[in-house]
Order: C-alpha cells, then structure tokens, then sequence
C-alpha cells in the first residue's frame, strides 16, 4: 500500500514538473503576441495563430487584462480589428476595470470600431466597473454619431448605471441645448422603437 502511494506521489510531482514549463511557455507566448499585435508585427501575429490549437488570440495581459482587441482598438485600428475578429477574437472580454472593447471604442469615439465589434457579436448593453454602458459613455462626451449607432445596434437608452441614472436621465440633465436626448429619441424612432416602449403602458 505504501509503495502504491508513494507511485502516486512521484507522478502527481513528475506531472507539476511537466506542467510548471509548459504554463510557463504559454505565458511567454502570450506576451510575445501581445508585443507583436502592438508592434503592428501581422507576419508573427499570423504565425502565433497559425499554430494548431492556439488560444493566444484571447490571452490577457496579466497586468491590465487587456486583449489583443482593447490593443488595436486603442490603437482606432479597423483592418487589425477586423483580423482578429476573423480569427476567433472574443469581443466581450474585459480588462481588470470591466472594460470590453466596444467600451473602450465608445469612450474614444471610435465609431467604426463600435459598428464593427457590435456587427461580430460584442454586447452594446454591457457595464463597466461604475455601471457605465457605452451608451452613457457616448452621452457623457456628447457624442451624436455614437449615440445614433449604439442604439441602432440595440443599446437600451433606459439601463441604468450604479448610481440609479440612464442615459436617458443624463441627456436629459443637460438640457435641450445638448440635443443628446433629441437623438436618443430620433434614433429610437428609427430603429422602430419609441422612448415609451420602455416605460409603463
């Protein structure tokens, strides 16, 4: 019996110095793909992924949580945008602040951004650590376009952060001169919806 578990023991141990180097390289790739997705590097990028069962197009950077696409969304980058995407890039992960990509693209303005995570299944309803939606986020800094393009893609003008307001509530708050609420309505309007679809009837 003795000697049974002591085979036992010797192979868990043999089996955590096999994995221990192999976590380890998967580490090291991670950043070298990271380095070169922000270097702009496509020929090392296109290797890294070309490699039967890669992951490494979702690896996170260990400091910040960042992925490949918060790198070239950052960056205002469409075309690396869009290759990532084409290689299994997932749009909803976040940073260690709660920020997804089509977040970050809506906080920069970056409205082709926007439209091309949203067109590739990224949540356009999705919080950030204070609650914030990208819709909010594009009220906050008054933003038109980018509110036009978020509802278009289904943001719901009425979900509310953590401190209980909407970006209905925000756009409001800033008076009519802002228009903010004007193209809130407008662009429920278009997308066959109106401002009382969501309230009591």
């Amino acid at each position: 019996m003795r000697r049974f578990a002591k085979s036992i023991l010797l192979a868990a141990v043999a089996g955590s110095l096999v994995a221990g180097p192999v976590h380890a390289q998967g580490q090291r790739d991670g950043y070298k793909f990271l380095e070169a997705v922000k270097k702009r590097e496509g020929t090392e990028v296109t290797q890294f992924l070309q490699e039967p069962g890669s992951v490494l197009v979702n690896t996170r950077d260990i400091t910040s949580g960042e992925t490949a696409l918060h790198i070239v969304t950052e960056r205002r980058d469409p075309v690396w945008l869009r290759f990532l995407l084409s290689k299994g890039a997932n749009p909803n992960i976040a940073d260690k602040k709660g920020t997804t990509p089509l977040q970050l693209a809506a906080q920069l303005g970056f409205v082709e951004g926007v439209e091309i995570l949203a067109d590739r299944g990224a949540a356009v309803d999705v919080t950030n650590a204070t609650g914030e939606t990208p819709l909010i986020s594009a009220i906050h800094t008054r933003n038109p376009e980018m509110v036009r393009i978020l509802i278009a893609k289904g943001a719901n003008a009425d979900r509310a952060d953590n401190s209980g307001r909407t970006a209905r509530d925000y756009a409001s708050l800033m008076g009519s001169r802002s228009n903010m609420l004007e193209e809130i309505e407008r662009a429920e309007s278009e997308r066959g919806e109106t401002a009382d679809a969501y309230g009591p009837s």
